[in-house]
């Protein structure tokens, strides 16, 4: 089961909700109120897996309780401002779903939010083995694709999805740069750009303003050139 939450000002928006969980036999609401400080009470008596947040919100909205908050449970924006929909994502939301809801849209974030576990399950029984995973599963569309980590090159972030691009083949899936990046690892991956991470061992030589990797060039963002200077040339390169 799902445990979740909702939290919207608006009574019939928050009942509407509420009677869709109710109908999700996976889903199993714990919680409900009409704004962010409702919400940590909830979570301060019990364990959230999933929460429905709405935006515009008295005392506090959705985007700056997200931002005030690291550590916190799944996200699903609940919102008549689609305009919120890239700043959300750029706060790691897992959907962001545009009022007024229906039910066949509400059961996608839900099946969504239902994946999203399966696959965290998946790594940390990984982790647990004692052994590190050689592929990871990501969601293209209806189909999960099985990726090796040792065959991914580079990953380009656009809006709100993210491309991981391997040997031969490129995969778009619906997932923040932040998730993806904490998947791959920082001990074999690198953030380059704001909208690239690389792996390392893919890099075959650098320049002040690009990188050239197995298959392709990669834009080098000044933010990040001395950090991936000193990574990639092991902190051996001569300086003037």
């Amino acid at each position: 089961m799902i445990r979740c939450a909702v939290i919207d000002d608006e009574p019939l928006a928050r009942e509407c909700l509420v009677n869709y969980i109710q109908k999700i036999d996976f889903l199993d609401l714990v919680g409900e109120g009409p704004d962010p400080t409702a919400l940590l009470n909830i979570a301060n008596r019990q364990t959230l897996d999933l929460v429905f947040l709405d935006i515009q919100m008295p005392i506090m909205t959705g985007i700056e309780y997200l931002k005030s908050t690291k550590v916190r449970p799944m996200v699903i924006l609940t919102t008549a401002y689609p305009s919120y929909a890239l700043q959300g994502f750029e706060l790691d939301v897992l959907d962001y779903m545009v009022k007024p809801i229906t039910m066949e849209r509400f059961l996608k974030g839900a099946n969504k939010a239902k994946d999203y576990l399966l696959l965290a399950k998946g790594d940390n029984n990984a982790n647990k083995s004692g052994a590190p995973p050689e592929y990871f599963f990501v969601k293209c569309e209806s189909v999960y694709e099985k990726i090796f980590f040792d065959e991914v090159e580079y990953v380009q972030a656009l809006q709100n999805y993210v491309v991981i691009y391997t040997s031969g083949s490129k995969y778009v899936t619906l997932m923040s740069m932040k998730r993806i990046e904490s998947l791959l690892g920082a001990s074999q991956f690198i953030r380059v750009h704001k909208s690239y991470l690389v792996a390392l061992d893919k890099i075959q030589s650098v320049e002040n303003t690009r990188l050239h990797l197995t298959s392709a060039t990669i834009p080098l963002s000044r933010n990040y050139k001395i950090n991936v200077f000193e990574h990639v040339l092991n902190k051996s390169f001569l300086k003037k």
